[in-house]
């Protein structure tokens, strides 16, 4: 073959494989497209309890119903459209709707609240959908004023010349509800239920520009916010339901005295300490499915009874309410690190609580209070803070209790199952020289438990054999 033959083939065969390179290059990309959707599908999947999916839910993704036995409905009735539209800057008005919904998005998701929908003259979305949480109440209110907050400002700005603007009443109530799921790329939710219904009513009812709550929720947000009487409206089966206008964030609890709009460190404590009981749901659900079989002493039981004990103690030594938080969010993660390996589970505890809590809204110093206190836990202990020596004392508090023998037999079939420890005779004897050096390090344990520990003694003595 010719030099010059040889060289138009290479070129046509490079040429070949340019266009090859390029088709392949292409379907990667389209490849590399169909697994983020893929996965953003796995994470909106994620986001819907299993256990609150039909039995009859199938891959093709028709519509199946979810029940949440609390949820808060916000729904905002908007008036204004016959006398917009008859003006002449309809259309800018209309643009000004559509960024107001856009902001109103922004708000709900900023409070991890779900858009149900935006229907012409009406916005609704709702809390504790699709992830059930205890302090949905108190996240809509929350949403409800800082939207209220942005109208009066868009009010102010944008008002035209005959003063005409979109007028918002927003109602609100808190109840059970069934979810029809709909969607394949997009999950969406269509909400049925007494809180649709009487969410709508308390919005008709209330005044432009006023948050109305029914006394369901004013019952469950009265402690955060200025409420006051607003009326009744009549209701079926129920009588009447009484009504409350939500004002503004306690002054107590409020950042900005003024605006009442932003709540202080007061009042992410409390909410905090509400929001403890969905953490510790997640946290002993964790425990009961990873914990391994052998841990007979360190289980879902002890974890609640550290928690118990710690709140118990902490009030006993007259902490604050943060310090409450700080040692119930450390005693519940104390154990956790279990799930990953027995020896030195204190800091693999640690390293859970750093991964999760941030999304529970706690501080980075509050993170770091609870680590801290995790590892004082660690034997020997050696506490430093009064947290930690109030953790400390939780943690072995069953030494100075009645039931001490049933509890430390738990915790020597555990060592034993391991490989850890020898013969019961043998235990019996580290028991009693870990009981003499022990001491409780709280005035509140002294005086609880600290009395009962010499009589503990005395009865694993009797256990032991003279070898």
């Amino acid at each position: 073959m010719e030099e010059k033959e040889l060289v138009f083939e290479n070129s046509q065969l490079k040429k070949v494989k340019s266009e090859l390179e390029g088709e392949i290059e292409v379907l990667n990309k389209k490849i590399i497209g169909l697994l983020q959707e893929v996965e953003k599908y796995k994470n909106t999947l994620a986001k819907i309890p299993p256990e609150l999916i039909d039995k009859e839910f199938k891959p093709d993704l028709q519509p199946r119903s979810l029940r949440f036995k609390m949820a808060t409905v916000l729904y905002i009735d908007i008036h204004g459209f016959k006398e917009i539209a008859a003006g002449d800057d309809s259309r800018k008005m209309i643009d000004q709707l559509d960024q107001i919904y856009y902001e109103f998005d922004r708000i709900a998701e900023k409070h991890k609240i779900e858009k149900i929908r935006t229907l012409g003259d009406a916005y609704m979305c709702a809390g504790g959908v699709p992830v059930k949480n205890i302090t949905n109440p108190i996240d809509v209110v929350l949403a409800a004023l800082e939207m209220k907050d942005y109208i009066s400002r868009m009010k102010e700005e944008h008002s035209n010349g005959n003063g005409i603007f979109w007028q918002f009443k927003f109602g609100l109530h808190t109840g059970a509800v069934t979810a029809n799921v709909r969607g394949k790329k997009k999950i969406s939710y269509d909400l049925t239920g007494e809180p649709v219904t009487i969410a709508t009513r308390m919005a008709a009812a209330g005044e432009a520009e006023e948050v109305i709550v029914s006394d369901m929720t004013h019952v469950l947000v009265q402690g955060y916010f200025t409420c006051l009487e607003a009326g009744s409206i009549p209701a079926r089966y129920q009588g009447h339901i009484d009504m409350y206008r939500i004002k503004r964030i306690k002054p107590a609890y409020s950042e900005d005295r003024k605006s009442g709009l932003f709540p202080n460190k007061i009042f992410q404590t409390r909410y905090l300490l509400r929001q403890f009981t969905d953490l510790q749901e997640i946290i002993l659900d964790k425990l009961t499915k990873e914990l391994p079989s052998y841990l007979y002493y360190h289980d879902v039981r002890h974890t609640i009874d550290v928690v118990n004990q710690a709140e118990l103690i902490g009030i006993g030594e007259g902490v604050d309410d943060e310090s409450i938080l700080i040692l119930k969010t450390a005693a519940l993660y104390h154990d956790v690190g279990h799930t990953i390996g027995y020896d030195n589970h204190e800091f693999f505890g640690t390293q859970i609580a750093r991964e999760m809590l941030p999304g529970y809204n706690y501080t980075l110093e509050q993170i770091e209070m609870v680590c801290e206190v995790i590892m004082a836990t660690k034997m020997p202990p050696n506490p430093q803070t009064l947290l930690q020596k109030i953790m400390c004392d939780s943690d072995l508090d069953y030494l100075g209790r009645r039931d001490f023998i049933g509890v430390s037999d738990t915790l020597y079939k555990e060592l034993k199952e391991q490989n850890k420890i020898g013969t019961l005779n043998d235990w019996n004897k580290l028991q009693v020289k870990f009981l003499e050096h022990h001491h409780f390090y709280t005035e509140t344990s002294k005086r609880l438990r600290e009395v009962n520990k010499q009589s503990q003694i005395d009865r694993i003595q009797e256990l032991i054999v003279d070898e």
